[in-house]
């Protein structure tokens, strides 16, 4: 597997959370050869969170999540999270809700934790029945192999067509005392901003009531996970939890430090989702400026990050400042062509309606082979703005999604 050239030169060091353990293990569910299935362990009384797809076809484990965090039950005893990869039991039917009642089951047995508190996430195949008897044969070895310690391999063992394994963490003094959060994820492709876009799982030791933690979770996703973009795809199987165990014994419910941090760790892992996007070689920021509203800069952003005319005058190296144009044009959004500007970093390319007197071809050209770019327009209509991240679109897209199955 080639890692993308867009990846960090390596794998973040996790600070231990007290109170969360892991292990991992090679159970074939679709891959040979590798880890496949992840389980972690949250302490007693740990509140937890989820933000989830919106997609009206999403699967079995997704559905499973939301009913059990929408009703609540045994909120004291300890948390499970489980996650398969390489195959998301999605359109399943029948089978993939008996799929997940027998993995939740055979965990609750393993574990003595109850199945309210049991959370399964799978990513990977649509449509195809999970092999379920082989994760079950595996919980007895997982739930007697947990670790502190295991967080990167648990990132190794979520991942489908990822290059790298993703985490981000923080450490905050709040108090007198340090509060810890980690967090890993797993996402390549399928990438589109309506929650939760991948496979997020994040941890502190912060104490914060469950409805508190909903919140701030709920508020910062639209600021990070839902504004990332790598093919305007939404998946089936989109899900962030957060567990926060209390162990540090910091209260954070209110804390705009802690907000800030969790912010940070969370924005982290969205951009390495973008990063890792299938084919990537450029990370491209896009910032809208003077929108005549929120949800018009919004549209203007995604309209130009998903753009594959854009996206492909990217990977090209093309400063084909004309797809931009086209992208504003079509999003819906109130604009005006004499009152449009466009950026390319700090060059103006385009303003007034026209190409901008100061911009020449060859210093475009020059800033598209940097490999982050950051793309600017201002409507000037109003004062709103909004920023998304993407990347570009190269042939290997291509050839990882015609070849996905095979």
């Amino acid at each position: 597997m080639t890692i993308s050239p867009l990846a960090p030169a390596n794998f973040p060091s996790l600070p231990e959370i007290d109170g969360v353990r892991f292990s991992t293990i090679a159970a074939g569910v679709r891959y040979k050869g590798r880890t496949d299935v992840m389980m972690a362990e949250l302490a007693s009384g740990s509140s937890i969170a989820g933000v989830f797809t919106r997609s009206s076809t999403r699967s079995a484990p997704v559905l499973d999540c939301q009913e059990k965090l929408a009703n609540p039950k045994g909120e004291n005893e300890h948390a499970i999270f489980l996650v398969n990869s390489g195959n998301s039991n999605a359109f399943t039917g029948q089978f993939g809700v008996k799929s997940v009642k027998a993995i939740t089951e055979k965990v609750a047995a393993a574990t003595g934790i109850p199945e309210a508190r049991i959370f399964t996430s799978s990513t990977g195949v649509i449509g195809e029945p999970l092999p379920h008897d082989k994760i079950i044969a595996a919980i007895d070895t997982l739930a007697g192999d947990l670790s502190a310690g295991a967080a990167e391999a648990a990132a190794k063992a979520i991942m489908t067509t990822d290059t790298f394994p993703k985490g981000a963490a923080a450490e905050i003094e709040i108090d007198g005392k340090m509060v810890h959060i980690s967090g890993i994820a797993k996402g390549s492709g399928m990438i589109a901003p309506d929650m939760a876009t991948m496979l997020v799982y994040i941890f502190t030791d912060a104490a914060i009531s469950p409805t508190a933690l909903q919140s701030l979770l709920s508020s910062l996703t639209d600021k990070t996970f839902n504004a990332i973009t790598v093919d305007s795809d939404t998946s089936t199987s989109d899900t962030l939890l957060m567990g926060a165990t209390g162990a540090s014994g910091v209260n954070v419910e209110g804390n705009a430090a802690f907000a800030d941090a969790l912010h940070g760790v969370m924005l982290d892992l969205a951009h390495q989702v973008v990063r890792d996007g299938e084919g990537a070689t450029k990370f491209v920021e896009v910032q809208v400026s003077g929108a005549a509203s929120d949800d018009d800069a919004r549209k203007v952003a995604l309209a130009i990050a998903n753009s594959p005319l854009v996206k492909t005058a990217i990977a090209g190296e093309d400063p084909n400042w004309g797809r931009v144009v086209m992208a504003v044009g079509k999003s819906g959004a109130k604009a005006d062509r004499d009152l449009l500007t466009i950026r390319f970093g700090d060059i103006i390319v385009a303003e007034n309606g026209w190409v901008s007197p100061s911009y020449s071809e060859g210093q475009g050209a020059a800033y598209m082979k940097q490999q982050e770019l950051v793309i600017s327009c201002d409507l000037g209509v109003g004062g709103a703005q909004s920023t998304v991240w993407t990347c570009d679109l190269t042939h290997r897209y291509i050839e990882i999604n015609a070849d996905y199955r095979s």
